[in-house]
């Protein structure tokens, strides 16, 4: 499976996806750091760090769930649309294994971004904020350990969440339907209704993780057994 995953690495020559993580990163750090100056009530934008660490991990998981169903429609979907999928299944290695092992680098590419891309914006907001004071006093260690813990649970659950738009995206391998479901799924996530969010709990984004997977393994179960149109 690493060597089918290290193949596919090669193929899809990820450049351009890491460019557009770190074009991403900077522009939610940069929000990150506007977001204050929006604020006409006079109210601080954060109530604390724990609330301000957790926008920021919220934004990133918003926008690279979008970021994952590019992935998922250049690495499957359009390899169905072009027939190129037809010449690597007559390859001698299972279907499913060919798919997973895409699935594995998306999901894998997917969370070390998250990871990375939070991480990144935490630090400079914080770094921001020693000098503009958005937030008064100096974060204490067991809040930042407790937001870190639960930002990379929510995290994990989100690159599981991540793959559910390739299930709409096969059912007539559209590039569109992949993308407009992720973004559906993006818009569900960061909703707020007096302060409440799918993210708020730990329960919540660990159920749509599983669902994820879920989902993902329904959308290629019997993939060994169809044939390609």
């Amino acid at each position: 499976m690493l060597r089918l995953i290290q193949l596919e690495m090669k193929k899809q020559k990820l450049g351009w996806y890491v460019r557009g993580a770190c074009i991403a990163t900077v522009i939610i750090a940069f929000f990150m750091w506007l977001m204050p100056y929006t604020e006409d009530s006079g109210d601080p934008a954060f109530a604390g760090y724990a609330e301000a660490l957790s926008a920021a991990g919220l934004f990133v998981r918003a926008v690279f769930i979008v970021f994952a169903s590019v992935l998922l429609s250049r690495f499957i979907i359009d390899e169905y649309r072009n027939k190129t999928m037809n010449v690597m299944f007559t390859y001698p290695v299972q279907r499913k294994r060919l798919i997973m092992a895409k699935m594995l680098l998306i999901l894998s590419l997917t969370f070390v971004s998250m990871i990375i891309a939070t991480l990144i914006v935490c630090l400079v907001f914080l770094a921001v904020n020693i000098r503009f004071h958005f937030i008064p006093g100096t974060p204490e260690g067991s809040v930042l350990l407790h937001t870190g813990i639960r930002l990379f649970v929510q995290t994990l659950s989100a690159a599981g969440v991540s793959l559910i738009p390739l299930y709409f995206g096969m059912r007539k391998k559209s590039v569109a339907t992949t993308i407009v479901s992720a973004v559906i799924i993006m818009a569900l996530l960061s909703s707020n209704n007096q302060g409440f969010t799918l993210s708020t709990s730990v329960a919540i984004p660990l159920i749509l993780g599983i669902l994820g997977f879920l989902v993902a393994y329904l959308s290629f179960r019997n993939v060994d057994k169809t044939d390609i149109l």
